[in-house]
């Protein structure tokens, strides 16, 4: 009796490790292909919609890292002025991030509030998301790491960071906070 006992323990351990081996397998060869734009990305937008990038196929997009406590927040008004000047062949979507320095607390419904209140902005916004480290938004990681996007390895140091993608979904150039959206380093690609 024990030893029919311990065939049977021994067949079923046998056929457990080889069903795990065989998921294991699929698991292995089952690779998620990296996105190769920008296109490719849906995100939850600040009011709980969504944002499909695809549908911004044939325009130029300027991706921006944002809050509304910072010494860059009236930036806001001039990416507006941009968004407005620009509509027919760009998009803005600004990404509130509270990464750095505490300087966007709020909830999503409080950062459009003051958005809309003090700089009338109306173009696309996302839900508040983390934009560096581990814990950044899967398009983030896209944007700032090259064996993703293909083009560069990029660091986000503060708020209002800008990348600017051409028709194609492709990186074109990264900005530091300090580079005011109307300067002639972002109208001149556009």
């Amino acid at each position: 009796m024990f030893k029919i006992i311990l065939i049977a323990l021994m067949l079923t351990s046998c056929g457990s490790t080889s069903t795990k081996n065989a998921n294991m397998e699929n698991v292995n060869n089952s690779k998620t292909e990296l996105p190769k734009s920008i296109h490719q990305f849906v995100v939850t937008a600040i009011d709980g919609g969504k944002i499909d990038f695809s549908t911004f196929k044939g325009k130029k997009i300027l991706i921006v890292n944002t809050a509304s406590g910072c010494g860059y927040t009236p930036q806001y008004k001039d990416l507006e002025t941009l968004y407005n000047q620009y509509k027919d062949k760009l998009v803005i979507i600004g990404f509130p991030s509270n990464d750095f320095g505490g300087q966007e607390p709020g909830t999503n419904d409080e950062i459009k509030s003051f958005c809309t209140k003090n700089y009338s902005v109306s173009f696309p916004m996302a839900e508040k998301v983390s934009v560096k480290g581990e814990n950044a938004a899967p398009i983030y990681q896209w944007l700032t790491q090259k064996e993703q996007n293909g083009v560069l390895d990029a660091e986000i140091k503060w708020n209002f960071n800008k990348f600017l993608l051409n028709e194609n979904g492709e990186i074109i150039s990264k900005f530091e906070s300090s580079t005011n959206p109307l300067s002639k380093d972002i109208t001149d690609k556009l």
